[in-house]
């Protein structure tokens, strides 16, 4: 039985026009050919289960076969899909030592966790681990956008500019409004009751019950 979120995918392992060498067809159909021929009972079942459907056991599958390990049966390194993974791979590596570097992500970038408590990573999969929670709304990806690069409409980015005035949060209660002020302490921004904001899915929650934070007047 084979439970895949792309019965698509799954079919192209059976269609020897889209392989790139002969041996890989060869293969795959040698290892088909004896699984049928070893039992007249044996058979294949496909299920059609979309990852929209949200399945719980997606995330744990989706997790282990990241890490697993496997050794291919078969040369496969000359191979068109090869390289080009290869190639996607080396691209994204580099992105991510970028991203670490806080001169090419800005000193100022605020840096969020996933529900494992480890820190995001640049990912182009379902929209990256930012889009995939807020690029559904253009007023929300923009005030996110805002926070998370602290370009804000916020005393502490006037300060930046004018650093010769006196900025005071306008709560009254802090000398001056911050993002990390107003994203634990302000009593401006209390809609929402969880006091934790390191992870990105509270971090959303938070702006989505605190509309003005962050916000042009």
């Amino acid at each position: 039985m084979v439970i895949t979120n792309s019965l698509h995918a799954t079919k192209k392992i059976f269609d020897s026009s889209v392989h790139s060498y002969q041996i890989h067809s060869a293969a795959i159909s040698q290892e088909i050919r004896e699984f049928f021929s070893r039992d007249f009972h044996n058979h294949i079942k496909f299920w059609d289960c979309p990852s929209k459907k949200k399945w719980l056991l997606h995330y744990s599958v989706n997790k282990d076969t990241k890490s697993m390990v496997s050794m291919p049966s078969f040369p496969y390194k000359s191979s068109w899909d090869f390289c080009r993974k290869t190639e996607c791979n080396i691209i994204l590596s580099q992105w991510r030592m970028l991203f670490q570097a806080s001169d090419s992500k800005g000193k100022n970038f605020l840096d969020l966790l996933n529900d494992d408590l480890n820190p995001l990573k640049p990912s182009s999969i379902e929209k990256g681990p930012w889009l995939q929670l807020f690029g559904h709304s253009n007023l929300l990806c923009a005030c996110s956008s805002r926070a998370i690069m602290n370009h804000a409409p916020i005393e502490k980015y006037w300060l930046r500019f004018f650093p010769e005035e006196e900025f005071v949060c306008p709560c009254g209660n802090y000398p001056i409004e911050t993002r990390w002020h107003i994203l634990h302490e302000c009593k401006r921004f209390n809609n929402y009751w969880n006091l934790r904001r390191d992870t990105i899915a509270h971090f959303m929650l938070f702006l989505q019950f605190n509309s003005s934070a962050f916000s042009f007047e």
